[in-house]
């Protein structure tokens, strides 16, 4: 588990993380102190402003899993466009991945594909078009977002509660994981975790 608490990390990234973005702009993310961390003294925060549809993305490259989970607490701080926070998987690069994201400004979690640089959300089993889920996703207070995934099956959970399930084979090799928002949003995240199931 990562919980940004190196105090050698402090004001920049934690070793083995790279920033980077889907589209234009410059991503701030840094380790900094927050006394409301699920696991204090530290959190990953994101705080740089892209223009919208960007998507400030924090991969680790010191990670190759193709089946598992990745789960991390987040708080959304402020945003005026947006406040969504993001799980990424089997990434290849900041132009190619898997993202789930919760919004706490629309109260949704959608499942995309990144594939060239083009956002696409992906159908949920059962139902063909729409667009995610209606959640809850209180903004300010700590929220745990979960995606597990094995082969093309992808299962998403926020708050321990099963949301959707999504199959999509675009990407099927072992790729990196990591962090994602989006335009204005700034967020907070502890206690990343991932592994095989």
């Amino acid at each position: 588990m990562e919980t940004f608490d190196a105090t050698d990390a402090e004001g920049r990234l934690p070793a083995g993380w790279v920033s980077t973005v889907t589209g234009e702009g410059n991503p701030i993310w840094e380790v900094v102190a927050d006394a409301s961390a699920p696991s204090p003294p530290g959190v990953l925060l994101q705080s740089g402003i892209v223009p919208k549809p960007s998507f400030p993305l924090c991969l680790n490259r010191g990670t190759s899993l193709r089946d598992g989970f990745v789960e991390v607490k987040f708080r959304t701080i402020r945003g005026q466009l947006d406040q969504a926070a993001g799980l990424v998987w089997r990434a290849r690069d900041a132009a190619n991945y898997y993202i789930c994201r919760a919004n706490a400004l629309e109260d949704n979690v959608v499942l995309y594909k990144v594939e060239n640089g083009k956002r696409q959300a992906l159908d949920i089993l059962g139902r063909t078009g729409g667009y995610g889920v209606d959640a809850l996703v209180p903004a300010n207070v700590w929220n745990t977002l979960r995606v597990e995934f094995q082969g093309p099956r992808f299962a998403v959970s926020l708050n321990g509660q099963q949301l959707f399930a999504v199959d999509d084979a675009t990407f099927a090799e072992a790729g990196n994981v990591g962090l994602w928002t989006k335009a204005d949003s700034v967020v907070a995240f502890d206690d990343f975790r991932y592994g095989p199931r």
